[in-house]
């Protein structure tokens, strides 16, 4: 069999508004995409029942689906990709590959690695811009600098987006030139789960697919007003719920940039100004990855390496459970054990929580929140962690520590979020459910809770734990100077 050309996707989950894939069939070549689950992904996932795994079958179920439709059929294999490669443009006697590029030290030293060797066998490989809407070269300072602090960066990507007419480029594919195959060889008809050595996870609450993207995309047009207001409140659930579909590529950032804009080309509106804003801090958390890989495994300031973190393993177990006697850290961490989904807000009170209330080392979070998210991302989730613990690019001061308290009391103000996920706290009223354990044994009778029974009491004492914050950081400050 004569494929001439082979388009590699990884996180470009779709056919639509897809750079390799238009130029790839623009050539008028017969094109076919292939898909490669890598083991030196799979197996950091220690969890069999991972939900991401459910999620991208998912997506790819739904591309296969399609293509049959063009008598078309993706191509999946398991396996390294430098050595998968080799065997495909072989047994295809492919002449071209096409991919668009990842970021990720890893995927960045991958995909050098297979380009060399399709090389060396005379093999064109062509990669494109699609993940980001501008790369690290596009948007720099007056003196061609990469910005380290987002607001002058934010300022100089819509200033750059503006004198480009604000236009937002759509790569159209013709699928008239994917590469047809009777008989279909369709992963439709395998249990790719159970050749990956995972479970089907049929409880997601969001189902893998661009056709399940674009339908959220299309409902979130009508909360997109109140986005800057709603995202923060975790009990109304009104954020976008899209970022799992970015993260995977069922939509493309071309996609999340479209929506804002058709808006604020016509008025202003603070929500969809909010939402534009989210695309480009994933921009620039993307370029801070790609310019200093350095972040994947230190801070991004230095001096903060030198941080004496406590490291409390039973304090993390607790954390990592939902048992920490704050409601508001229980209840987020509980959604997220159950979901693998929790909201940007609530992502801030945890991590703020583990690393200047426990006073537990960013990474750590860092590597659970990338065990269980379903819309886990290097850069995004990096970039957050330093954000909370002050280590990392244009991070909050040290002394900014969340109180978990006015937090709930602010964001929860019901105590709707903590009912749903901390039931034994679901007779308190709203003044008492923030913090339980100073109630009396009556108030505690009449809640049906007893505190230190039925919910724990807080693990540490707040106000204590915040000065040892304070001297905690401002002692690796010292040690810096």
């Amino acid at each position: 069999m004569n494929i001439p050309q082979l388009v590699w996707i990884r996180r470009d989950l779709r056919l639509h508004d897809h750079h390799a894939l238009k130029a790839a069939l623009d050539t008028g070549e017969k094109t076919a995409l292939v898909f490669i689950f890598d083991p030196a992904i799979l197996n950091l996932l220690s969890n069999k029942h991972d939900r991401r795994i459910t999620f991208i079958i998912e997506s790819l179920e739904e591309l296969e689906k399609i293509l049959n439709e063009n008598d078309s059929s993706l191509i999946i294999r398991i396996g390294n990709p430098s050595e998968i490669w080799p065997k495909l443009v072989d047994e295809f006697q492919t002449k071209k590959v096409f991919f668009n590029k990842d970021y990720e030290p890893y995927a960045k030293k991958r995909d050098e690695e297979v380009s060399k060797i399709l090389s060396k066998k005379n093999v064109s490989v062509q990669n494109y811009k699609d993940h980001v809407f501008y790369e690290k070269h596009e948007v720099l300072s007056q003196s061609r600098e990469i910005y380290k602090v987002f607001t002058p960066y934010k300022n100089k990507w819509l200033e750059t987006f503006k004198s480009q007419d604000s236009h937002i480029p759509n790569y159209k594919p013709n699928t008239k030139n994917l590469f047809t195959t009777k008989p279909l060889n369709t992963l439709l008809t395998k249990d790719l789960h159970l050749e990956l050595g995972f479970h089907r996870m049929s409880d997601n609450l969001l189902k893998g697919g661009t056709s399940f993207a674009l339908k959220r995309l299309h409902h979130f047009k009508d909360d997109i007003d109140q986005y800057d207001e709603w995202r923060n409140i975790p009990a109304i659930n009104k954020t976008s719920n899209l970022s799992v579909y970015i993260r995977h590529g069922n939509l493309s950032v071309r996609d999340m940039l479209r929506l804002p804009q058709s808006i604020l080309s016509a008025h202003k509106n603070d929500g969809a100004s909010v939402w534009m804003s989210e695309v480009i801090w994933r921009d620039f958390y993307q370029m801070i990855l790609d310019v200093y890989p350095r972040v994947e495994k230190n801070c991004f300031k230095p001096q903060y390496d030198s941080v004496k973190w406590v490291n409390n393993k039973e304090h993390f177990k607790a954390w990592c459970e939902g048992n920490t006697g704050y409601p508001i850290v229980d209840s987020a961490m509980r959604c997220l054990n159950a979901t693998g989904m929790m909201n940007n807000r609530l992502r801030m009170v945890v991590a703020s929580f583990l690393c200047k209330t426990l006073l537990i080392d960013w990474r750590w979070g860092e590597k659970y929140f990338a065990e269980k998210l379903l819309d886990f991302d290097l850069a995004a989730n990096n970039g957050g962690w330093q954000w909370s613990a002050s280590t990392g690019v244009d991070a909050q001061p040290y002394f900014r520590i969340f109180n978990p308290y006015s937090q709930s009391e602010k964001f929860d103000p019901e105590g709707e979020f903590i009912k749903t996920w901390c039931i034994e706290l679901s007779h308190f009223d709203k003044k008492t459910i923030h913090s339980p354990h100073d109630t009396d044994f009556v108030e505690q009778a009449k809640a049906q809770c007893v505190i230190g029974k039925d919910y724990p009491h807080p693990i540490v004492a707040y106000k204590v734990q915040r000065e040892k914050a304070l001297f905690m950081y401002k002692a690796a400050v010292k040690t810096e100077d």
